[in-house]
């Protein structure tokens, strides 16, 4: 009798622990097929299926990876990637109902509602599909892309431009199967030399210094010269009220009286003759049509520091963070004892004295506005006031998912040309403003949206260069070619570029008395001397801008690739700006340094090219960014 007593609980012990251990085997089966469902159809999506065929791939998938559990006792709800938020997340859940073989204990037992015949629970699957990706190609675009590559009969620039539009082409691959995803490849392409062209459509931009307040907007000018009185306009006169100069007088046009003056007041108001009736001499005499000198080519200032090496927005409460247009000062017509002209003497002096000074020459503000007694050409990109800008303009972040999208991305590069300085920091520090959601370029995601990369991918074949005026070759204006350099009677101490100059004799100093050097002095440590003017030091102090400017778009998310191409290891500067593009570089999230046999330090994602690997070490890059948007 005993027995049979305690044999009851015992059968209901054993029922209850059958159905629990079938329950828990059914409910593990269910989330191993919703896993493997989940991968599977993200697979599907990205290959290219429609919204109907990834449901229904999802459905037999799952099913049939249910073993022993009987499909009509499930239920799939199936959520596709949603379009605004980097790849997109899928999301698969099923529900099971399970039914008890000893009824009704066990329902209640096991979790289910007194009066239910079974017992019900849920599962949720997420599968992220492929990130979205944002890359700017950041191009060296210097002069010296004209040499051969190593090891290759072509020259660097075509193996390049060939090279990075097969990245595109890789990348705008895979981007189009991603039908669920809007904008899922995007790429941007930054062309650098000395400077970096940002487009003159961007003239009327809220970013760009429209009223003059810029610590650098005026510092190789001096207003003060264009006083009431002064030929060849006696009524065309500036006033200074707080920090801007205003146009004042009668002999301004009326679209500019009263309003401030800024370097796109000079491009616009410098006239020149375009047309007239001459005499014997050439001289005009009547009939005479004016039009501009120039028109703005499109490149700008580099920031004063830190926001050169910062994506800082800009704004006019902290002027210094404003874009300001490049305008090369028209130097001095006089010529030094080896009879060397000025480096960008492209206009005629006009003084209030003829022995006046050389800087005073430079920063002479009426001479600007002197037509001259002569028909005269306009002049273009990399020459008069637009010197040393000589890059194709900014392409912004553009859908390569579309055939349309690639071919612009691609024509871009083609159309580059190269000649100039290489100053990596300004290409570098406009890569990661092309790929930032806010202005100056506006295409990028939100930095904190996730399931999107922004990558900078950095190419240049040398060091950086910044030169003194009598280490390159002289401009021609003057009708004479000198190979050994111009003269620099101004005390500029370089060449103009982005940076400006490196100092300003007796000029105003642009950010007043505590400097009395220029830009690509600011910021350095004590390791740049600030009175020594040679292109190593120049080399030196661009080269801490640019090691700061990694961290800071590491520091920001920003995965960093860098290619040397071409670096010699025996010269001292190559190899100084190789070890730094190597430092610069980020982190491989996938593959290991295989000089390391522990197997656990990451690969620096650099890459030291030579012309002939130029297209493998491209399609290197393109494998690392394609395993950034593998399906998790």
């Amino acid at each position: 009798m005993m027995t049979a007593v305690t044999m009851i609980p015992l059968m209901g012990g054993v029922a209850l622990a059958v159905d629990y251990t079938e329950l828990i085997r059914e409910r593990q089966e269910t989330l191993n097929a919703l896993d493997a469902a989940g991968i599977a159809t993200a697979q599907h999506i990205v290959a290219g299926a429609t919204d109907a065929e990834a449901k229904a791939y999802a459905k037999t998938f799952f099913e049939a990876n249910l073993r022993h559990v009987l499909p009509a006792n499930t239920t799939l709800t199936v959520t596709l990637p949603n379009n605004n938020a980097g790849g997109g997340t899928l999301v698969l859940e099923a529900a099971l109902k399970y039914q008890p073989y000893f009824l009704p204990a066990a329902v209640a037992l096991l979790g289910g509602t007194p009066g239910q015949t079974n017992v019900n629970f849920s599962a949720r699957s997420e599968i992220r599909l492929k990130n979205t990706l944002e890359v700017s190609l950041v191009l060296d675009n210097s002069g010296s892309m004209a040499e051969l590559g190593h090891g290759s009969n072509q020259v660097r620039f075509d193996l390049l431009k060939s090279a990075a539009k097969q990245l595109v082409d890789q990348l705008s691959g895979q981007a189009q199967l991603m039908k669920q995803i809007s904008k899922p490849v995007q790429f941007s392409l930054v062309p650098f030399a000395a400077s970096v062209n940002i487009g003159p459509a961007n003239s009327t931009a809220a970013w760009m210094d429209q009223d003059g307040i810029s610590p650098i907007q005026h510092e190789n000018f001096d207003w003060t010269t264009m006083t009431q009185g002064n030929s060849p306009w006696p009524q065309r006169y500036v006033e200074k009220v707080g920090s801007i100069w205003y146009a004042r007088g009668t002999d301004w046009d009326p679209t500019q009286k009263d309003k401030p003056l800024t370097r796109f007041s000079l491009y616009k108001w410098m006239q020149r003759i375009s047309a007239c009736t001459k005499d014997s001499n050439n001289v005009c005499t009547s009939n005479i049509t004016y039009a501009p000198i120039a028109s703005w080519s499109g490149c700008v200032e580099s920031r004063p520091y830190p926001y050169n090496i910062q994506d800082t927005a800009a704004s006019t409460s902290t002027p210094a963070t404003l874009f300001v247009p490049m305008f090369a000062p028209d130097e001095t017509d006089y010529t030094d004892g080896y009879s060397r002209p000025a480096n960008n003497n492209w206009h005629l002096d006009v003084t209030s004295s003829s022995d006046s000074p050389t800087p005073t020459r430079q920063k002479y503000m009426p001479k600007y506005f002197n037509y001259g007694n002569k028909v005269t050409p306009a002049y273009g990109n990399n020459a008069g006031p637009n010197t040393s800008c000589s890059t194709t303009a900014i392409t912004p972040l553009t859908d390569v998912s579309t055939s349309a999208g690639a071919t612009t991305v691609k024509n871009a590069i083609d159309a580059m040309v190269d000649v100039g300085a290489t100053n990596v920091p300004e290409g570098m520090a406009w890569g990661w403003r092309t790929l930032s959601s806010t202005a100056p370029f506006t295409e990028g995601r939100p930095e904190t949206q996730k399931g999107n990369d922004k990558v900078l991918i950095v190419l240049t074949d040398g060091a950086n260069t910044y030169y003194t005026p009598d280490s390159v070759s002289a401009q021609s204006y003057s009708g004479t070619y000198y190979r050994s350099g111009g003269n620099d009677l101004s005390g500029n101490k370089a060449i103009y570029s982005a940076l400006g100059y490196l100092a300003y004799g007796s000029q105003t100093k642009p950010f007043g008395s505590t400097y009395t050097y220029g830009r690509p002095f600011l910021g350095t440590s004590i390791n740049v001397s600030k009175s020594d003017y040679s292109n190593a030091n120049y080399t030196k102090a661009m080269s801490e801008h640019l090691a700061t400017l990694c961290d800071n778009a590491k520091a920001a998310n920003i995965v960093v690739m860098t290619i040397a191409l071409d670096l010699d290891s025996t010269n001292t500067a190559e190899a100084a700006q190789m070890a730094a593009l190597k430092t610069c570089s980020s982190d491989s999230r996938y593959a290991k340094d295989p000089a390391d046999p522990t197997g656990k330090t990451p690969k620096k994602l650099f890459w030291n090219s030579t012309g002939a690997t130029l297209s493998d070490d491209f399609k290197a890059i393109g494998n690392e960014l394609s395993n950034l948007r593998i399906v998790s």
